[in-house]
């Protein structure tokens, strides 16, 4: 996969969501922070991601995922699941036609460190233990496109899956220094209380799954939405620079003042 160096690096996102173990009624999605030292998204709690890579797009993965996708969206999806893998330990995989359970996960712990270094080797890893990645689970939720201003730019597919039942959550260390299930209102009202930094896109899908009181609802309306492109552009007001996006976007808000975006 070979792009000019001003065009945007397809990315992939999953937002895995799931009931509370505690409290009937209430969704909960997994969120990451992003290590203090990372060049974008900085100490910020995102939804597990990251960039598509060459292996991504390897025909062997026609024979080791569920679903029949073109090859652009394959990779994003194999991108999706790999970068779960890598940064939260879960595996969006099945064996024998049964999701894997927490001992079986754990199982490939030492390969987490070796993937992330050559992706590769996720191939390997799927032939290997008999598994087949279930691309058919992720279902579309949002595509943003990084403004054309900044420095580093993606194009990024969010896909909404429902988490494995009866996998733990083992984040990284590196790229991933925390991790935490909330209820997507709860991490909002921490972010207006300066207690959690938020990207733009996060934020905007966090408020989109808050509408959601369960897991099976999110997925449902997931499902049933458009998916529409995003890809803000700056204009000038009387009072400053607003961010703006499309109001078929769905998100309630057209325009965001530049110095709330990031927060």
């Amino acid at each position: 996969m070979s792009l000019d160096a001003d065009q945007p690096k397809p990315a992939s996102t999953v937002v895995l969501v799931r009931d509370s173990l505690e409290t009937p009624q209430k969704l909960e999605v997994l969120m990451v922070r992003r290590s203090a030292g990372m060049a974008f998204g900085a100490s910020a709690w995102v939804f597990p991601g990251g960039k598509v890579a060459a292996s991504d797009a390897d025909p062997a993965w026609d024979e080791l995922s569920d679903g029949t996708y073109e090859h652009y969206q394959r990779s994003l999806r194999i991108a999706a699941a790999r970068e779960v893998f890598e940064e939260s330990g879960l595996i969006l995989a099945t064996r024998d036609g049964r999701e894997l359970d927490a001992e079986a996960c754990a199982g490939f712990d030492a390969m987490r460190s070796a993937v992330e270094a050559d992706p590769a080797l996720l191939i390997k890893l799927a032939r290997d233990a008999s598994l087949r990645l279930t691309l058919d689970r992720l279902v579309p939720f949002a595509h943003w496109i990084t403004p054309t201003f900044e420095p580093r730019r993606f194009d990024t597919h969010f896909y909404l899956v429902h988490a494995p039942a009866d996998q733990i959550v083992r984040h990284d260390g590196r790229e991933a220094v925390d991790h935490e299930w909330v209820a997507p209102q709860e991490l909002l009202e921490r972010r207006k209380q300066g207690g959690a930094k938020l990207m733009f896109p996060t934020r905007l899908n966090l408020e989109v799954l808050a509408r959601s009181k369960t897991a099976a609802e999110a997925v449902a309306a997931a499902r049933a939405q458009k998916v529409v492109t995003v890809e803000p552009r700056v204009e000038e007001r009387a009072d400053g620079k607003v961010l703006v996006i499309p109001a078929e976007a769905g998100y309630g808000l057209t325009e965001e003042r530049m110095k709330e975006v990031m927060g």
